[in-house]
């Protein structure tokens, strides 16, 4: 019913920049939250940041001051824009919205496929 498809992910030097987008297409009627998590190898998957509908923005401790999350409401897509990586943020990274589906009232959160992020020289 929602597609959303990651992309922007690659291999970077630690220090380095990668921005990620997420568009939602679909049986889409209204977006409130995105966001985007991560998992590493071993890991559980973790928040790493979102955005409401409203432009209010959450950041995990670990990204504050080096990422910056940010959408195109018009285009239903979200961004993050990583700077100063680190090997510690490889992962695969995964955007997700919370959609309200046309002809319902009720909302739900729909996942992408993920895309890789590897940090390292």
């Amino acid at each position: 019913q929602v597609q959303l498809v990651e992309s922007g992910g690659g291999l970077v030097q630690p220090g380095g920049s990668l921005r990620l987008s997420c568009p939602a297409s679909g049986n889409i009627f209204s977006i409130n939250a995105m966001g985007w998590y991560r998992q590493a190898p071993g890991k559980q998957r973790e928040l790493v940041a979102s955005i409401t509908s409203g432009g209010s923005t959450n950041y995990a401790d670990s990204v504050k001051g080096r990422f910056t999350i940010s959408r195109d409401t018009a285009k239903n897509t979200v961004f993050l824009q990583m700077n100063s990586l680190k090997p510690e943020d490889t992962a695969v990274y995964y955007c997700n919205a919370d959609v309200r589906l046309r002809s319902s009232t009720y909302s739900f959160r729909f996942w992408g496929q993920g895309t890789q992020v590897t940090v390292s020289s």
